[in-house]
């Protein structure tokens, strides 16, 4: 999520084993939550890319 182009749930879910679901609500309770970073959520070619804004 920290490159430029950012990661679809797809990939991170190939990454991590986990359901797309799961992945949201780390995005969501834990990386905007706790962390208070910004993601930055864009739909590319039908697919929604997840970036952390400023990596």
């Amino acid at each position: 999520m920290r490159s430029p182009n950012g990661a679809t749930i797809n990939e991170l879910m190939l990454a991590t084993g986990w359901q797309a679901h799961s992945i949201r609500g780390v995005i969501s309770g834990v990386i905007k939550k706790r962390l208070g970073l910004t993601v930055i959520s864009e739909k590319l070619d039908g697919n929604h890319c997840y970036r952390i804004e400023g990596a």
